[in-house]
């Protein structure tokens, strides 16, 4: 586990993260899935929250340009969110449906 002098690490969301996990959402309930939208989300958060035990769980993120292994990712679902390692802070930078055109960042 990382650790900061005052306790384990810190997650934090990028507002575009937010945001897009939101607009899949809206979207998933939109067609008439709601449970599936729980569920989803229930996956996302779950991965994201036992990043502060274990964030080398997982591979390192292809898409990232230049990675040094601080960028990291996993998928839920079909859903790709990428997220960055710091000293005391993990940040979630994106969530994207893998049905779209990777993009490199």
């Amino acid at each position: 586990m990382l650790i900061k002098e005052n306790g384990p690490v810190e997650i934090k969301w990028s507002k575009p993260a937010l945001t897009q996990l939101d607009k899949a959402l809206d979207f998933i309930i939109g067609n008439g899935f709601i449970s599936y939208a729980a569920e989803l989300e229930e996956g996302i958060i779950s991965r994201i929250d036992n990043l502060a035990d274990n964030h080398t769980i997982y591979p390192a993120d292809k898409y990232k340009k230049d990675n040094d292994g601080s960028y990291r990712a996993f998928e839920v679902d079909e859903y790709r969110v990428s997220y960055r390692v710091k000293k005391s802070q993990i940040k979630i930078i994106r969530i994207r449906h893998t049905s779209r055109k990777p993009l490199k960042y």
